[in-house]
């Protein structure tokens, strides 16, 4: 019999359990469908709360039933609303409201905003609101709209660009929406925003930003400068305008040609000298949704530049950060171990990995991500995976979507009844948890559940919009995401972008010489949909064969594990992507301060990512029998030892971590 680890053996009893409570207990469709209903009733709870009593305000405090500007002060929970108002079909509420912003809101204010925030929420609001209004073919076309939203978004677009001033590409963190970047501008203003963050118990947001207060102007996040390509991009394309589309590819090109030799990026860099002001990667606070860019500006745009960062940078996180199944902060340059440390913002990644096809590793990671869950009724925004409980100073959950986003995506891609299970006991958590007289309030401990007067505008956005579209897949689907004219991908803020012709059409280019080559390479198994993303031809390019799979929205059939290959343009193993495309690493000027050796690298499992395949036959779930190829000796030199492990109430936890 073939030797397993300790961690492997508690992950696979771990799974056990959890497959059997499930076989026993697992939803009906007639359950889903009132669980749907619920979700939905939750949704209106919290939007009614937000319009009797916050509107126009940003947010909405939902235990005094007051609201507050958090920040811009433009109906900011109103937008972040839009796309869900639609996809529930509520016509009504959908017109007034995309009337009342077209005839109300204005951008030409003194305030000092967010990049990140303002493009995710508001821009990618206005932007998915007008493709819905603006489209018979949706269901929900507004006979009266007159393109109102995408000239807002046009106006707020320009209003950011002088962000992207810097001599690195990657922009400021914040901008005045009057008068641009104030690189004088006051440490008062940004000590208030702190002190918001820090008693709302946004920790993660809270820590980062003190990061970045010594140098208000001049320090941006990895995620801040790296998730811009979505709204702008398909901006760019609505309006027939490419500098929005350019300023942030440019950033994105900024951030990965100072990445480290080991194909790491680090959470905060200086947008003037290209330093790394924190060298601590990770897929979690203050880097995550860079990550998710990367692969779904490729599967929107069909850019290749993107797909191939995103390859390298997927499987230098899968082999320096995966402890299979947590994810922990290494050191950018040597991969040391820096922060044995769970995040809630990490809990995004199985979802992300089922749209990369990889989905072996999702299934265990989301499996170890809603055992803290379970744990606690919530996820903390951190779990010490060293000392098995919560992070002193991380015990909050202000209603986060990530851990329900991946189970929504997982249950799409496997049709698991597990994931069902998962979010029954979600809305349990939030309906008896968190739960308050106007909306949901935000929980500042996860352990004695004590809820505090905030909530976040994604909480409508996003965690009640992806259980609405866990249980309504279960009980029939009958909405625009499933049954609509277009597929959808979701924004990072969970608005709907379709890839319609206008959005999606590829500009015909030649990438560089040598790329069109035969690859034979055999890779992993992996689950892939047989609904994938069409591949894009043109007269100028040809198709190269490599091991690629997975879809761009995953069919809501089964799948099977299989080995696949697909059809991508312009992949040559021989080429590194600074020969692609030009862009080379740039060491860092601090780069010798890693004087750990090679054997310092830490190589755990190599998982090669795989995008866009050809369809496989459906997936059978027969998980025993899949998990024979599981059982890898970690690699050779430079390896970290086979970790032992423990459970611990249901937690799966690697005991090569020190406290």
């Amino acid at each position: 019999m073939k030797h397993r680890s300790p961690l492997l053996l508690s992950i696979l009893i771990l799974s056990d359990i959890f497959i059997c409570r499930n076989l026993a207990e697992s939803v009906t469709r007639e359950e889903a469908k009132q669980l749907r209903d619920e979700v939905r009733e939750m949704f209106y709870h919290a939007f009614h709360g937000y319009m009797e009593h916050a509107f126009p305000l940003d947010e909405l405090k939902p235990l005094s039933c007051e609201g507050e500007d958090t920040l811009g002060g433009y109906a900011l929970t109103l937008i972040d609303s839009l796309d869900m108002l639609a996809l529930l079909g509520d016509r009504e509420r959908f017109t007034e409201s995309v009337e009342w912003i077209g005839k109300n809101l204005r951008f030409d204010i003194n305030k000092t905003v967010s990049v990140f925030e303002t493009t995710i929420r508001i821009l990618g609001g206005l932007l998915s609101a007008h493709l819905i209004a603006s489209d018979y073919s949706t269901g929900m076309k507004i006979p009266s709209y007159d393109d109102e939203l995408l000239h807002l978004s046009e106006d707020l677009a320009r209003r950011l660009l002088p962000a992207f001033d810097t001599p690195t590409g990657v922009p400021f963190g914040s901008v005045n929406l009057l008068h641009g970047v104030d690189e004088n501008e006051s440490k008062a203003n940004h000590l208030t925003f702190l002190l918001y963050l820090c008693s709302n118990n946004l920790f993660c947001t809270c820590c980062a930003f003190l990061l970045e207060f010594g140098k208000p102007s001049l320090v941006t996040s990895t995620a801040g400068g790296g998730t811009l390509t979505l709204e702008f991009g398909v901006l760019s394309r609505l309006t027939n305008n490419p500098i929005y589309e350019q300023v942030t590819k440019n950033a994105v090109r900024g951030l990965w040609a100072r990445r480290s030799k080991i194909n790491l990026v680090g959470a905060h860099i200086d947008v003037f000298t290209g330093e790394w002001t924190q060298k601590d990667a990770g897929i979690g606070t203050s880097i995550d949704s860079f990550y998710e860019y990367l692969l779904k500006a490729y599967l929107l745009f069909g850019d290749e530049e993107f797909l191939f960062i995103f390859q390298e940078a997927y499987e230098a996180a899968m082999r320096y950060l995966y402890t299979d199944p947590w994810y922990v902060e290494v050191n950018m340059n040597s991969a040391a171990l820096v922060w044995p440390l769970f995040n809630s913002l990490q809990a995004f990644w199985p979802g992300l990995q089922v749209l990369a096809g990889d989905i072996d590793p999702a299934i265990r990671t989301h499996a170890a991500f809603f055992s803290v869950w379970k744990r606690y009724g919530f996820t903390p925004e951190g779990f010490n995976l060293a000392t098995l409980s919560v992070q002193h100073g991380q015990k909050s959950y202000p209603l986060r979507p990530e851990l329900i986003e991946s189970t929504y995506w997982l249950y799409k891609a496997t049709r698991d009844p597990r994931y069902l299970d998962a979010g029954r006991d979600m809305v349990a958590s939030l309906q008896y948890g968190a739960r308050c007289t106007c909306g949901y309030c935000h929980i500042s401990d996860v352990e004695f559940h004590k809820q505090e007067d905030h909530m976040e505008s994604f909480f409508l956005a996003e965690t009640v919009k992806y259980l609405w579209l866990l249980f309504d897949l279960a009980a029939g689907p009958d909405n625009l995401v499933e049954n609509g004219p277009y597929k959808y991908l979701f924004s990072t803020e969970g608005h709907l972008l379709p890839a319609t012709p206008q959005i999606s059409l590829v500009h015909e280019h030649c990438s560089y010489f040598g790329a069109y080559c035969i690859s034979n390479h055999s890779r992993q198994k992996s689950y892939t949909s047989d609904i994938s993303m069409d591949s894009h031809e043109t007269n100028s390019t040809r198709l190269c064969r490599g091991p690629v799979s997975s879809s761009f929205v995953l069919d809501s059939s089964s799948q099977k594990s299989t080995s696949v290959s697909g059809l991508i343009k312009g992949v040559c193993p021989g080429l590194t992507h600074g020969q692609k495309f030009g862009i080379s690493y740039v060491a860092s000027p601090t780069d010798n301060d890693a004087s750990s050796n090679e054997s310092e690298t830490a190589v755990v499992q190599n998982h090669p990512v795989v995008v866009v395949a050809s369809p496989a036959p459906q997936y059978q779930k027969e998980v025993q029998n899949d998990r024979d190829t599981n059982d890898k000796e970690p690699s050779e030199a430079g390896s970290r030892e086979s970790p032992t492990s423990k459970s611990v109430e249901g937690l799966a936890v690697d005991q090569t971590f020190e406290r």
